[in-house]
């Protein structure tokens, strides 16, 4: 049985590369070639080298001698002839190296070549892992088989929710339905034997039968799911939708369905098919968000000046952040007094302003939106911000 289980960077690993600081940080972003000749060219391998020999320009301006920089690049020149990376490429490379060591992660996303060296990680880029990841329910359906599963863009695992729920209708409404169906691992009855017949008039109709079926199944899925807000989206054949949506209580079930047996169906195209169907539905969270921006504007509560939106980051004050996509802001702030020195370009002793403030946001529970230029809500300004307060 397909069953994704894990993030591709799970968030206790980004806090610890956020939380990192020591001299000479080194970040590395890259595109990873997933087509045949692309791969059979190493053009992959080239860039990463390329980006090798920018980190090498970087470290020697910073005063260290030439061999010292290659012993403390070598386990990233290690990976160029390392053929288990580049035979299964995922969309994107991102590389951390400091005086710790080397870690590195495949990641769903196509990064464009970037290198970054400071007294701290860059992890701006990969922020979309965590705002576009959103957690829903599949409920598989039909009249003798019955699955939850718990999904989201990159995890989808059975819930194993047959203790709390029949997965056949005749143990519904045939002669061979056991009450035991209904045990909770706690020992609790979901259910009561005497509400479910084996015969009388709902034997010879066949939309009670399944109403009564769906019911039972009802209670099962408000069970199972604790998180009411998440969208349970169904996937059964057409003439069971409509029977089951007027059975169903669980609050968040989404008006539309995967059609088709899903017994039959491969998990992993069923697990992509919900993904493309809801990922409209966790865009709404943002496109509120722009609009509480507008509706805010000439308020205290926003701002799009990169002098009130740093402290703001670094004091927890910001609820929810946009930034702009490929744009940074450099400079230096002073937690002690406040006082932010903002410069044209990096240097040896400024960090990226951007990288600082979404880091800081996110890791305070606020929302951080990297959007296109031209969809940021006050255009011209790569940080736009609502504030909690």
């Amino acid at each position: 049985m397909y069953i994704s289980n894990n993030h591709p960077l799970p968030i206790k690993t980004f806090k610890t590369l956020a939380n990192n600081h020591n001299l000479h940080c080194v970040s590395i972003y890259l595109p990873m070639d997933k087509g045949g000749k692309e791969q059979n060219e190493h053009l992959a391998q080239s860039k990463l080298s390329q980006c090798i020999r920018e980190v090498h320009d970087t470290l020697l301006q910073h005063g260290i001698n030439d061999k010292e920089i290659t012993s403390y690049l070598m386990p990233i020149q290690a990976l160029i002839a390392d053929s288990e990376l580049w035979r299964n490429p995922s969309d994107g490379l991102a590389l951390f190296l400091d005086k710790n060591g080397l870690k590195y992660y495949s990641l769903p996303i196509p990064f464009e070549n970037f290198t970054f060296v400071a007294d701290h990680f860059y992890l701006k880029p990969l922020l979309p892992l965590y705002h576009d990841d959103g957690i829903f329910y599949l409920l598989e359906l039909s009249e003798d088989y019955v699955k939850l599963f718990k999904g989201s863009r990159y995890s989808f695992n059975d819930l194993y929710f047959e203790d709390y729920t029949p997965n056949q209708l005749e143990k519904v409404v045939g002669f061979d339905y056991k009450p035991k169906m209904f045990q909770f691992r706690s020992g609790q009855n979901a259910f009561s034997s005497g509400s479910f017949h084996g015969h009388g008039e709902g034997k010879d109709d066949k939309k009670k039968e399944l109403t009564l079926f769906f019911k039972a199944i009802d209670i099962g899925v408000n069970i199972a799911i604790k998180n009411k807000k998440a969208p349970l989206i169904i996937a059964c054949v057409s003439e069971l939708f409509n029977t089951y949506k007027k059975a169903n209580t669980y609050p968040n079930l989404f008006n539309k369905y995967i059609p088709g047996d899903p017994q039959f169906k491969n998990k992993k195209k069923l697990h992509e098919e919900s993904w493309k169907m809801l990922e409209g539905y966790f865009e709404k969270t943002k496109k509120d968000k722009l609009y509480q921006f507008s509706e805010l504007y000439n308020t205290p509560k926003i701002s799009y000046q990169v002098n009130e939106i740093v402290p703001a980051a670094l004091n927890g004050k910001i609820d929810t952040l946009f930034v702009q996509k490929d744009k940074d802001i450099y400079g230096i702030f002073n937690k002690e007094n406040n006082h932010l020195t903002l410069n044209s370009k990096k240097d040896l002793y400024n960090g990226s302003l951007t990288n600082l403030t979404s880091l800081k946001t996110f890791v305070q529970g606020g929302n951080v939106y990297i959007l296109e230029p031209d969809k940021m809500p006050i255009k011209g300004h790569p940080l736009n911000a609502i504030f909690r307060y």
